[in-house]
């Protein structure tokens, strides 16, 4: 079985990881660390438990959205009023010194989290300087980033921080090992000294001609590798490190970061037809052309860095190729949502106050008071001279109530009746409410239905300009196939309502369908879809506005009866009226 194949085979996988294991546990910051894409499960653990057994450090889990006074210090808000004077609480990072820090979920990760990280990787200390502190602590530490990231509704997959990424030497790829693959094996460090190769010339140059072929174009990958392979030769107690030394490193730190195929090595046959066909006149032989020892020597590196780019090749994932072609991206790259801005807990309405530290929402000062107060006589003992003694246990902070982010969409009829009576103040007053909902940082779709069928002109966004350009080119005339409008309309709504938003449709429509879903055309059954389509609306319970741009109402009034829905006959209003209307039903 050729190299490749082997390597793509889950037992090699598995064994690479251990060896990955061995060399972190070796030399944790100087590493860096590591991406390990795997969901959660008995073969991550299994593998983290490896990676226990190996290291003799600490070992810190890092919560998923930590705060910042967890995970870089701050002050000791207890310690601080007992003794009268600042006293600094050291953070996770500090605490980690010396050891390894795993972090679940590194694809979410935000950027101000990312950048701590970043920045103790490579200075190995913690510049604490908040709350009147001015601190740096010791934080060399090594990372493991378990990269859970999946596509999601047709998107990319959710990646790591590609900053993050290249500041540690190892990705390790376990998705498709097996728990029957997963098995218990040797530590590969711990086998007794071996031969190492031919010690290698200058292989600081070899490492960055081997990253030039495979495409990597970071500075940190050869001299992460070349670490690695430093590593791999004090385990075996060599002085120098040597070809094997380079090939293993090749293959477990530059080969995953690969965006290209190396070159294939040409043959000294091959060199030699191609000279002989563009009419060049062939090298003589070596008996002809006698070779000085500086001629030799400058090959020696070249030649040297060709076998090192032939393993590296022959190690490459054997989906490599296609995934490129796919335009796939390697394992650790720029995130999907990482830093995406988490909800502030200083921000909506006041619903009552809780226990809590006031460093993770706002202080309620009175009910903090008032909490306190019932213990004062206890307190006060011995020299207090303090008139209010408040403890850790009497702080309240509020609890606050965001408003949920409200998406309308509006569900305009270009139909032909439409077209003619209001569809020009349904362009104006979707882009009046735009405006507004860009200073409320609301969103806005827009649905229309004409002829057979409906379309998502303008999936949810905050974008004036676009919401210009699509209302610009929407059309009308044709049929109204009303019941297709309201399914589409009902579709973004549950989307919007999945992901956590408050969606709100606003029908505009004459409500005169005369187009069946399946495009056939008959008043009767488009009629019939449509209050069905309307009932289906209250049944999964969407808020409706049903603007009625008609000059007869029955036919919209019947719809909004049918949905529950607010019902505003408007058949002379401008964009203006219809903002308006809009306002009050989405309040």
């Amino acid at each position: 079985m050729p190299e490749a194949e082997a390597r793509a085979d889950p037992a090699a996988a598995w064994a690479d990881a251990l060896r990955v294991a061995d060399l972190f546990a070796a030399d944790p910051h100087g590493l860096g660390g590591i991406v390990l894409r795997a969901g959660a499960g008995p073969v991550r653990d299994l593998w983290l438990a490896a990676l226990r057994e190996r290291f003799a450090g600490p070992i810190r889990r890092m919560p998923p959205g930590i705060a910042d006074d967890r995970l870089i210090g701050g002050l000791d808000l207890p310690a601080t009023l007992r003794t009268g004077r600042p006293v600094a609480q050291r953070g996770l990072l500090a605490e980690a010194d010396g050891g390894v820090v795993v972090v679940p979920m590194a694809e979410r990760l935000e950027r101000g989290t990312v950048a701590r990280l970043a920045s103790s990787l490579d200075t190995g200390e913690l510049a604490l300087e908040r709350d009147g502190l001015a601190l740096r602590l010791p934080a060399r530490f090594g990372l493991v980033l378990l990269d859970e990231g999946q596509a999601r509704d047709g998107q990319e997959d959710e990646t790591v921080s590609a900053a993050l990424a290249d500041r540690l030497a190892f990705r390790i790829d376990l998705s498709a090992v097996g728990l029957r693959d997963a098995v218990p094996l040797p530590s590969p460090l711990s086998s007794p000294p071996g031969e190492g190769g031919a010690p290698a010339s200058e292989p600081d140059a070899a490492l960055c001609a081997v990253a030039q072929a495979l495409g990597i174009d970071s500075l940190r990958a050869p001299l992460l590798a070349l670490r690695a392979a430093r590593r791999i030769a004090a385990a075996e107690e060599r002085d120098s490190v040597g070809e094997t030394d380079l090939i293993e490193a090749t293959r477990l730190v530059l080969g995953p970061r690969a965006t290209r195929l190396p070159p294939a090595p040409q043959s000294p046959d091959d060199a030699e037809n191609d000279a002989g066909e563009q009419g060049e006149p062939q090298a003589p032989s070596p008996e002809e052309a006698p070779r000085d020892e500086a001629s030799e020597a400058a090959e020696t590196p070249r030649a040297f860095e060709e076998v090192v780019i032939e393993a590296a090749r022959a190690a490459l994932p054997k989906d490599l190729l296609a995934r490129l072609l796919a335009g796939g991206k390697p394992l650790a790259g720029s995130a999907g949502r990482m830093g995406a801005a988490s909800a502030s807990p200083r921000k909506g309405r006041p619903v009552g106050s809780r226990s809590g530290d006031p460093r993770r929402g706002p202080l309620d000062l009175i009910a903090t008071l008032r909490a306190a107060a019932p213990w004062q006589g206890l307190r006060r003992t011995g020299d207090e001279d303090r008139r209010i003694v408040v403890a850790p246990e009497d702080f309240r902070i509020r609890r606050l109530k965001r408003r949920s982010e409200t998406t309308t969409i509006f569900c305009v009829d270009a139909s032909g009746s439409a077209a003619l009576e209001r569809l020009a103040e349904a362009k104006g007053a979707v882009e009046l409410l735009l405006a507004e909902s860009y200073v409320r940082r609301d969103r806005i779709a827009l649905v229309a239905f004409r002829g057979t069928r409906a379309d998502i002109v303008l999936p949810p966004t905050r974008s004036l300009v676009r919401a210009k350009r699509a209302l610009a080119g929407l059309p009308g005339g044709g049929g109204t196939p009303l019941a297709a409008g309201l399914d589409a309309a009902a579709l973004v709504a549950l989307g919007v309502r999945r992901s956590g938003g408050n969606p709100v449709i606003v029908l505009l429509t004459d409500g005169r369908a005369n187009v069946a879903r399946s495009g056939l055309g008959g008043r009767a059954l488009a009629g019939e879809e449509a209050l069905a389509a309307g009932r289906l609306l209250r049944a999964q319970g969407l808020r409706t506005l049903v603007i009625d741009t008609g000059n007869r109402p029955d036919g919209a009034r019947r719809l909004a009866e049918a949905a529950q829905a607010r019902y505003c006959p408007l058949p002379h209003a401008d964009a203006g009226s219809l903002s308006a209307a809009v306002r009050a039903a989405t309040a």
